[in-house]
């Protein structure tokens, strides 16, 4: 397996409120490791709520007394979103701030375990296509699924960005999970939508197979997302099984 890591603060931002935690060593009941937050809220906001929830994470999950990977990851979430609250409850800048949450572990006999929460996004990408596993927590997403706009629309719709379910100081929420088989040879990308608003699956897909590193590939991505309008912080892991 090998891992790289890269975020990018984008050509119409001033600030990065992405956060990320790549380990190819196991943390907890996990083999191993790899997150990506889209921080969101004003001024610094978003940036402390990435942050804080990763590394609250991470710190729950290597002292999780939970019997499996799920349950563990289920409580870290919980403990870290009641961290994100407490930290806003005197803090008036820090009122209504939250992150997306994906996350990525792959065992010795490659099965993929993913926990999401808002629209940053896992794709698997193999010999033939790249295929989306997470679902989105937004409102054009929940219009594709109703029927209300096509798919192709979801990108450029004016709502793109109205996430439905965020780690916040709102309530605390729950994650999706998707546990899949995957092969040697295959890509997982975890990424904000910074961008997965920039590069349709089609660029992606020829980008994979343009390069051998898996370095050279995600600074290709991030290359090409702010030549597309780079209109966000982009944050993407890329794993190559």
């Amino acid at each position: 397996m090998k891992a790289y890591a890269v975020t990018d603060t984008g050509i119409r931002r001033t600030m990065n409120q992405d956060a990320f935690f790549c380990s190819e060593e196991p943390i907890g009941l996990l083999p191993n490791c790899f997150i990506v937050a889209d921080g969101m809220g004003g001024h610094n906001a978003g940036d402390i709520a990435s942050r804080t929830v990763v590394d609250s994470f991470i710190t729950h999950m290597r002292t999780s007394s939970e019997r499996t990977p799920i349950q563990a990851i289920e409580e870290a979430i919980k403990l870290s979103n009641e961290e994100l609250i407490a930290k806003a409850i005197n803090t008036k800048e820090l009122e209504g701030m939250g992150t997306t949450f994906v996350l990525a572990s792959i065992d010795e006999d490659f099965n993929l375990l993913v926990a999401n929460i808002g629209d940053s996004r896992l794709y698997l990408i193999d010999d033939e296509n790249v295929k989306q596993i997470t679902r989105d927590h937004s409102l054009v997403a929940e219009m594709v699924r109703n029927g209300e706009i096509k798919k192709e629309e979801a990108r450029f719709h004016p709502q793109k960005n109205v996430v439905l379910r965020a780690i916040s100081t709102r309530n605390v929420v729950t994650p999706d999970f998707y546990r899949i088989r995957i092969k040697p040879g295959n890509y997982c990308l975890l990424c904000s939508d910074g961008l997965s608003d920039m590069l349709d699956e089609s660029e992606m897909f020829k980008i994979v197979n343009e390069y051998e590193e898996v370095s050279d590939i995600a600074e290709k991505m991030i290359v090409l997302a702010n030549e597309n309008g780079g209109k966000d912080n982009i944050t993407l892991i890329l794993i190559k099984v």
